[in-house]
């Protein structure tokens, strides 16, 4: 809320990959803060001060706001606002039509005191489990798609299937209808189909590369012969004169 920001609140949120987990704590203690002050985004901070619950935790910054809610943008080298000429691929920006630029407000990424939320991702757990972040996990929605992750989830061998580890979302019917799974489509999956298309597009490229070659040859002989008689042309023409 507007009043927590005017009185020098800054909401931290902790996020914990492993778990999948969130937390936002509000910390409006100004000596606690100052561990992040002066430190740049994507620094690793041991958050010791906060806390004995968050003993021996390392986190990372990933981002933030200020009380005005301007975002954070990486490679900004200043703790204040900066207005900057964003185009196609820059952060906080979305571009509306084809090669359209816009001058826009963005904060810099170094943590200060107007900060009014902080990213933070947990890297390292430390002694304690802090509640609702690192006991719990929240199960993934979806499944991997590509061979690849499927792959590397179930610690499978190349000649294992990957087919047979799809992981299958179960979808509840309406009222009387009976409910269905969906499974995604396999990304990057050799099959032997896609290996014979493979070769046979290989195949093509090389006929297509000797049939140019011949053609080139032929060409060189033609203008050969071209040359050869227009030489010939002219020492006759030469002698006849």
């Amino acid at each position: 809320s507007l009043s927590s920001f005017a009185s020098g609140t800054m909401k931290l949120n902790f996020a914990y990959p492993a778990t999948g987990c969130q937390k936002s704590i509000d910390i409006d203690d100004e000596k606690k803060l100052r561990i992040f002050y002066d430190k740049r985004m994507s620094n690793l901070v041991e958050i010791d001060e906060l806390g004995p619950e968050f003993k021996g935790y390392v986190v990372k910054i990933s981002g933030g706001n200020d009380k005005q809610g301007f975002p954070m943008v990486q490679g900004v080298l200043t703790n204040g606002r900066v207005r900057l000429l964003l185009s196609k691929g820059m952060p906080s920006f979305r571009e509306r039509r084809s090669g359209e630029r816009k001058r826009k407000s963005v904060r810099g990424c170094i943590v200060g005191a107007d900060l009014s939320v902080l990213n933070l991702v947990v890297v390292k757990k430390g002694d304690n489990d802090i509640d609702g972040l690192t006991n719990t996990s929240v199960p993934r929605h979806l499944g991997p798609k590509r061979a690849s992750g499927i792959r590397k989830l179930f610690n499978l061998s190349k000649d294992d299937d990957v087919r047979k580890y799809v992981i299958r979302r179960e979808i509840p019917g309406k009222g009387a209808k009976k409910g269905t799974t969906k499974a995604p489509k396999i990304q990057r999956l050799v099959t032997p189909e896609r290996l014979q298309r493979k070769r046979h597009m290989r195949s093509l490229k090389k006929r297509s590369a000797l049939k140019q070659k011949v053609a080139r040859e032929e060409y060189q002989k033609l203008l050969a012969s071209k040359r050869k008689e227009a030489r010939a042309s002219a020492v006759a023409a030469a002698r006849a004169q």
